[in-house]
């Protein structure tokens, strides 16, 4: 059952009966829902009870943006449609509430690279079909009702909150692994992305078959990255620390990337990726890793102009791979923008950056 949100001043958005929400009639609304990284798991034992734990930071340059209007019928364009259309049906019978809009998905995450693209799409349109049906109801609720969060709580914590995220993990429940901290994620350091054309990490079915395979995660590595999450990955953060915080985050990729280098071909999904942040990390880049099952790679550079000064010299380094991307982004220290508007009165623009 949907629970409802009610009006409350409290730490990271959780929410306590006081005043219940009634949002007001409104004819279209437009949703902004921000790409995140994701930087790794935490315990993959789960000796504790509570499997997965992961963090990660949300993205400024990447975003999906979804209108929905009023109309007569159900009627779906933009990009993603056939999946945007499978979505609405679905919400719209578990919410029971109507589908008879007009959604439009003006921009997307690109799939399956580590951008969490499956997630923001669907608390996007399961928030938008919420609203102009004059529901409201938490993001933990529509996570559980389009099936998101199985095992990361981050890109959902992304959608609500933004900056930097650690979630619990799974635990016995099976709700959805709540956000244990969110911090903001300093203005002036960047990310470099590092894409490769070619691929896409693994998703689905795959995904779940892989855990399914993989050997029991050793109890005393999981212990080991609990600690450097707690004890120097966010200290180092809170002090804006990039060494120091660059140092714990590679390390833990390091240890995840070769546990799950059976399943994947090695630490990095794309050979080239691996190669391009090697170079990068010779060239004072730190926090070096993948997102998810990539085969997105990043890292992280003190500066916006050292930043964009790297990005030039690696696009001239690796002018003869084709298949390399690299994108300079930064932290978004917000969740998700919406905006509503009747017909006559249209809908101010978010500013389009992916």
């Amino acid at each position: 059952m949907l629970k409802f949100v009610w009006h409350v001043s409290c730490s990271y958005g959780a929410m306590r009966s006081i005043y219940p929400v009634v949002p007001p009639s409104f004819d279209r609304v437009r949703l902004r829902a921000p790409a995140r990284l994701h930087m790794g798991f935490i315990d993959l034992h789960g000796g504790l009870g509570r499997r997965f734990g992961s963090l990660g930071v949300t993205l400024e340059e990447f975003s999906t943006v979804v209108t929905v209007e009023r109309a007569r019928r159900l009627r779906v364009t933009g990009l993603c449609a056939a999946r945007a259309q499978a979505l609405v049906v679905r919400i719209g019978e578990s919410l029971r509430v109507s589908t008879d809009v007009h959604l439009c998905v003006e921009q997307a995450i690109p799939e399956h690279v580590g951008l969490g693209s499956g997630t923001q799409l669907a608390l996007a349109i399961a928030s938008a079909l919420a609203r102009i049906n004059n529901l409201t109801t938490d993001t933990a609720s529509l996570a559980a009702l389009v099936e998101r969060g199985g095992r990361s709580g981050v890109g959902i914590g992304a959608f609500q909150y933004g900056g930097f995220l650690v979630d619990g993990g799974r635990g016995a429940s099976g709700n959805v692994p709540p956000v244990i901290s969110r911090m903001v994620f300093p203005d002036h350091w960047r990310m470099i992305l590092v894409f490769d054309r070619r691929g896409q990490g693994l998703h689905g079915k795959q995904e779940m078959s892989v855990f399914q395979s993989l050997p029991p995660f050793a109890q005393t590595e999981a212990g080991r990255l609990c600690q450097l999450v707690l004890m120097q990955i966010l200290p180092a953060l809170a002090e804006q620390d990039i060494r120091t915080f660059g140092a714990g985050l590679t390390e833990l990729q390091r240890t995840v990337g070769d546990y799950f280098a059976p399943v994947q071909g090695g630490c990095f999904t794309s050979d080239d990726v691996r190669d391009a942040l090697a170079w990068l990390a010779a060239r004072d880049a730190t926090a070096i890793g993948q997102s998810s099952w990539g085969p997105t790679g990043f890292c992280v550079v003190e500066g916006v102009d050292a930043a964009q000064q790297i990005v030039e010299q690696a696009r001239r380094r690796f002018s003869d791979n084709e298949n390399l991307r690299f994108v300079v982004a930064s932290a978004r220290n917000r969740g998700s923008d919406v905006d509503y508007g009747a017909r006559a009165d249209g809908l101010r623009p978010f500013r389009l950056v992916n």
